[in-house]
């Protein structure tokens, strides 16, 4: 039987789990404390050792990556596994002043943490002279618990003002099915091994503020007063300022041709009302 290891069962991490275990998959995946079902992150030698799919969620912690600092060479030793997958981030493309980038377009992060990504997808990818390695580069995650409904309910939501200044999002059930889709795939037969480069984004970059708008109908509720990005920057994180500060588009449709699917939210619309049709208990894919 496949045995995937999953290293950070958080959001995606539990979404990805899932929809691997409805594939076949037997799942193990750690969490700092071992939480019930899991173990803890410290105690998964066994479990490298039994694994013939391992997938990491963990971001860099300081310059380097937990996973690879700890489990380096255990990795490098397992004796079965065959497939290791990276969730990375679209920040290592940069900035690119609201133009497109895809697949093939070279890396070339403006700030320091795509820069540590960029360093951590490259340690992960030595792999890939005995194995088949994804990189995930993933957009803005959302889904039911973490989206603009929970924003304009909670009344923080704000229509940030940036024209032409586009995000992209992915749906975490949409990083579950591409994960699942690249580990079932039999790079043996259908593709040579080594690195692949996955975008996980949806089909429609847009502005935040259309975002929070579509979530506010949806809820019934006024829209959020605008707020232009000049007055609202000051009073932001580092973090969000740099998030602000690069502007991208990116494009995935050589993602899914390479792993077959289309994407089940493949604009903030459907992902915002599958999120509400989720919540009233009716099915979502």
């Amino acid at each position: 039987m496949n045995q995937l290891l999953i290293f950070g069962r958080g959001y995606s991490g539990t979404a990805i789990a899932d929809a691997a275990q409805a594939a076949g998959f037997a799942v193990t995946a750690t969490t700092r404390a071992g939480e019930t079902g899991t173990i803890r992150f410290d105690a998964a030698d066994a479990a490298i050792r039994s694994a013939t799919h391992l997938l990491t969620t963990a971001g860099p912690d300081g310059d380097q990556d937990p996973v690879l600092a700890r489990y380096g060479a255990a990795i490098a030793a397992a004796p079965d596994l065959r497939w290791i997958g990276y969730l990375s981030t679209t920040g290592v493309y940069g900035d690119r002043g609201g133009g497109w980038v895809d697949e093939d377009t070279p890396a070339a992060p403006s700030q320091a943490r795509g820069q540590r990504r960029l360093e951590v997808e490259n340690a992960w990818s030595a792999f890939a002279d005995r194995r088949t390695v994804d990189i995930f580069r993933l957009a803005g995650i959302y889904g039911p618990g973490r989206s603009a409904l929970d924003d304009v309910r909670a009344g923080r939501a704000r229509r940030l003002i940036a024209f032409g200044h586009k995000f992209g999002r992915i749906h975490r059930n949409d990083i579950a099915r591409a994960v699942v889709a690249a580990m079932r795939q039999d790079r043996t037969i259908d593709l040579p091994l080594g690195r692949r480069v996955l975008n996980l984004n949806d089909d429609e970059p847009s502005e935040s503020a259309l975002v929070v708008a579509e979530a506010a109908a949806l809820l019934g509720a006024p829209p959020p007063p605008a707020i232009g990005l000049a007055d609202a920057l000051p009073g932001m994180s580092p973090m969000a300022r740099g998030f602000w500060a690069e502007s991208r588009q990116v494009a995935s449709a050589k993602t899914k041709a390479a792993l077959g699917i289309s994407w089940l939210y493949p604009t903030y619309r459907e992902g915002l009302r599958g999120i509400l049709a989720e919540e009233l208990g009716q099915r979502s894919p």
